[in-house]
């Protein structure tokens, strides 16, 4: 399949720096407050969890240490190292005391995997906090964007910045719902510690469908995938009838993609539209709504494609 950037946006800004370290602090009032000049105590935060924060400058960020807050301590699960998330952050300019960039804006958060490759900052803003959770953090400039700081956020190598953290949600690790027989005809799934390793074609037809296939195998109980949604998904892909493998995502992070927008082949874009996020699904697409007559790679021209479609997230 054609593959955009696993993650778009805002984990382009984020990623790069190694990251360990914990939270600290803890309230649950929505309201910064503190007496560390510098710190955390040069700002204040108010607003409603998961709506952009409003951000007062009580003077120039100055300090030498990350140093966190628990604005709003949330109730849903807790997100660990290897989770994935989504996010909304806010990031400020500690030394121009300026907003420099807000997923708010976009009216949706973005998937983040809680890894080390993530600066240092936004690891403590998500790391050990629980959904629905609000995170402070002002970090010195080597826990933020390091030595190279971020032009594109007009963020220079020495300025401190601000996060402010809201945890939306957390990414599913696996399908959550109701196993669904599927049709004896269809492609069967073979795994190996419940882990998809690919496909045995035996008690399929020869000849492949002509007709796009959406199978459930299990039904999820999220919401469904709209048009136009950042799905988070883990798949396997093999041509019809083949005992190879061409392509997946198991073992790895999950990929990210639109759906419903052109960014993938057709099949995916009208097999997930409406799947129920948490499902996971066999898709047996025919050759127009794949790679054609053109081929793709190991993909021989006019392959029917079979892949298995884990839908994690959609948003």
């Amino acid at each position: 399949m054609r593959r955009l950037t696993a993650l778009l946006g805002l984990l382009s800004l984020l990623l790069g720096l190694a990251a360990c370290g914990d939270s600290s602090g803890d309230s649950t009032s929505t309201d910064s407050s503190s007496s560390a000049d510098g710190g955390l105590g040069a700002v204040t935060v108010k607003g409603d969890f998961g709506k952009a924060p409003d951000v007062t400058w009580n003077g120039v960020v100055d300090t030498t240490t990350l140093d966190s807050l628990t604005l709003v301590e949330g109730d849903g699960e807790k997100v660990v190292e290897g989770d994935q998330a989504l996010v909304n952050v806010w990031i400020g300019n500690g030394f121009s005391k300026e907003e420099a960039y807000s997923s708010y804006a976009q009216g949706k958060p973005e998937a983040v995997p809680v890894t080390s490759d993530l600066s240092k900052a936004i690891y403590t803003g998500i790391a050990d906090h629980t959904v629905g959770s609000r995170v402070l953090v002002v970090a010195p400039p080597a826990d933020a964007f390091g030595d190279q700081g971020n032009p594109n956020l007009k963020i220079g190598n020495s300025d401190d910045v601000v996060f402010v953290v809201d945890v939306m949600e957390k990414v599913l690790s696996e399908p959550q719902g109701a196993a669904q027989t599927p049709p004896a005809s269809a492609p069967q799934l073979v795994e190996k510690d419940g882990v998809p390793t690919g496909f045995d074609f035996s008690k399929s037809p020869k000849a492949p469908p002509t007709k796009l296939q959406v199978i459930t195998l299990i039904k999820g109980t999220g919401d469904p995938v709209a048009k136009g949604d950042q799905t988070v998904m883990n798949y396997l892909g093999e041509t019809y009838g083949a005992d190879t493998v061409f392509d997946q995502s198991f073992g790895k992070q999950p990929f990210s993609t639109a759906i419903g927008t052109g960014a993938v082949i057709k099949g995916w874009d009208q097999g997930l539209v409406g799947v129920p996020v948490g499902s996971r699904v066999l898709l047996v697409i025919p050759p127009g709504l794949a790679y054609g007559a053109q081929g793709q790679g190991s993909i021989k021209p006019n392959s029917t494609l079979v892949f298995v479609v884990d839908v994690l997230a959609a948003y």
